[in-house]
């Protein structure tokens, strides 16, 4: 199997998530910090360079989540990696509540969890917007909301993927959110390996 794409020389082997055989790179590239909590947003055209020499070096698997910027990394990520649509993965999460009435930048400090069926269709309506998408190939639950139980969680994500607006679905990131799920065996997943890579200014 070759680890390139467009006939460009790759160096990465390739892993299959869950029985619906998700490929994507063994090395995965984390996206956050290219416009959230790693300093300043960096320069985006730096970063859509940066990416782009993701893919031709054979790295399939991008991370971000609408909370990182909040929005803008999704964006980021939606613009610069448009011309590999249908060759890449690209994760992203729900959870946060990034209501706009909180403040002009979409939250005041450190933003709540929100994992109501109406939010979680909010905020997948959104990502499939600023990712430039028509389904999300791969969705997790960011954070764990205590106050909304975790069947309503999995149900609305079920819905989503019937109505062909997510591909696949994993478990929460966070410890607390973990095995939480019980979806059908052919949309069951299992991570193998997740790399963040952190972009720090020169």
């Amino acid at each position: 199997m070759s680890n390139s794409i467009q006939g460009k020389p790759g160096i990465l082997q390739k892993r299959s998530l869950g029985k619906n055989k998700l490929e994507v790179s063994a090395l995965g590239l984390g996206c956050m910090g290219m416009s959230f909590s790693y300093g300043p947003p960096k320069d985006k055209k730096e970063m859509t360079g940066l990416l782009h020499a993701a893919v031709e070096r054979g790295v399939t698997f991008f991370d971000t989540a609408e909370v990182y910027g909040p929005f803008a990394n999704e964006d980021l990520l939606g613009e610069a990696l448009a011309p590999y649509r249908g060759k890449i993965v690209i994760a992203t999460k729900f959870g946060f509540d990034l209501s706009p009435d909180l403040d002009p930048h979409g939250k005041r400090g450190a933003p709540g969890v929100n994992s109501r069926p109406e939010q979680i269709k909010r905020a997948v309506e959104g990502s499939l917007k600023r990712l430039q998408v028509e389904s999300i190939d791969l969705l997790y639950q960011h954070r764990v909301d205590p106050n909304v139980p975790i069947e309503d969680v999995a149900g609305t994500v079920r819905e989503l993927i019937q109505a062909g607006k997510v591909t696949s679905h994993l478990p929460g990131c966070s410890r607390k959110s973990r095995g939480l799920f019980q979806f059908p065996a052919r949309r069951s997943l299992t991570v193998l390996k997740r790399t963040s890579v952190r972009c720090r200014s020169k």
